[in-house]
């Protein structure tokens, strides 16, 4: 899988994002990863890419020219039928969660754009951009954080990044549970000891304490994500009854 990632700072996101799993699965052409540097596609002299709210308001905005000129040139190589999907990082947008994932890793390609200062022209916005996604309810001071937050947690689905598809099969939010608890050696630390359970060898065994946690967790910590668990489970079972029937 491909991403662009449109920006006014690259190495914000270049050194982030040459590190660790995704460095790796870069290196190995699992992922390719570009940043483009929008100030590059600006027509001023002094590559200027704000300018002031019309209507007045403070601080500055990016816009629309050098952002269009940026995303023409970064699409201009699209081969044919491939599936390019332009995503602009913003906290007014879809919130950001395992499903939203899934769905854009089913592209080709992700073109992101970063914002920064107090926003972005609409213009380029409507222009170009397929969906809004946000990484929360908050604001930051740039798109560049979420959008390697986007491309991590969207990368680590595409083939070959991870070392085995189980690593995203049975983590949090997988099935809407959360992870159950993890422990490695020593067997006991400052008196703590790892469950018993997970000692035993008995492969069922473990894995029935693992769903009992992860559906406890879940209950006390997001409700909203138990609620959901519990309304797919009710479905697989009245399903199964109904085939049963038939």
């Amino acid at each position: 899988m491909r991403f662009d990632i449109m920006t006014l700072f690259p190495h914000m996101v270049e050194t982030v994002l040459s590190e660790s799993i995704i460095g790796r699965a870069v290196s190995a052409g699992h992922l390719e990863i570009n940043v483009h540097n929008i100030r590059d596609y600006s027509e001023d002299k002094r590559h200027r890419v704000d300018d002031t709210p019309c209507g007045g308001g403070m601080g500055m905005l990016m816009a629309a020219p050098p952002i269009y000129n940026c995303h023409k040139a970064v699409t201009a190589d699209r081969a044919e039928g491939e599936k390019i999907y332009t995503v602009y990082m913003s906290p007014r947008g879809t919130v950001l969660n395992e499903d939203v994932a899934k769905r854009l890793s089913q592209y080709d390609r992700l073109v992101i754009l970063c914002g920064h200062y107090e926003g972005v022209d609409q213009r380029a916005i409507d222009l170009l951009v397929d969906e809004e996604v946000s990484i929360g309810d908050f604001v930051l001071t740039g798109g560049e954080i979420p959008a390697c937050v986007l491309v991590d947690c969207v990368g680590r689905l595409c083939d070959g990044v991870l070392s085995e598809a189980e690593c995203h099969e049975i983590e949090s939010f997988e099935g809407d549970l959360l992870e159950y608890p993890q422990y490695t050696r020593p067997v006991d630390f400052m008196g703590m000891k790892v469950p018993e359970v997970l000692l035993s060898g008995h492969h069922a065994n473990i894995e029935k304490w693992r769903r009992e946690q992860a559906e406890s967790l879940t209950k006390e910590r997001r409700p909203d994500l138990y609620a959901k668990y519990e309304e797919r489970q009710n479905a697989a079972f009245f399903g199964k009854k109904a085939a049963q029937r038939n």
